[in-house]
C-alpha cells in the first residue's frame, strides 16, 4: 500500500543509518516491521508473566535439550 507521511528529516536519516537501507521506504517499511515485532514480543512476555499459558508443559533443561 502506498501512502504520503510526514516524516522529519533526522529521523528518517537516523532510521535509514539503523536499519542498513539506502533508501526511504525500506527504511520506514523495514522500522516498521521492527517495532510491531518488539510490540508483539512485549505483549506475549506480559501474557507470559500473567499466567496466561498456564503451566508450560517442558522444564527449562528440557528446552534446552530440545534445542540442541
Amino acid at each position: 500500500m502506498k501512502i504520503t507521511i510526514d516524516i522529519d528529516d533526522k529521523l528518517l536519516e537516523e532510521a535509514m543509518k539503523l536499519t542498513g537501507e539506502r533508501k526511504k521506504g525500506p527504511a520506514v517499511v523495514k522500522a516498521a516491521g521492527q517495532f510491531v515485532k518488539r510490540e508483539m514480543a512485549k505483549k506475549f512476555g506480559s501474557l507470559l508473566m500473567e499466567g496466561e499459558f498456564g503451566d508450560y508443559p517442558m522444564t527449562n533443561e528440557e528446552i534446552e535439550d530440545f534445542d540442541r
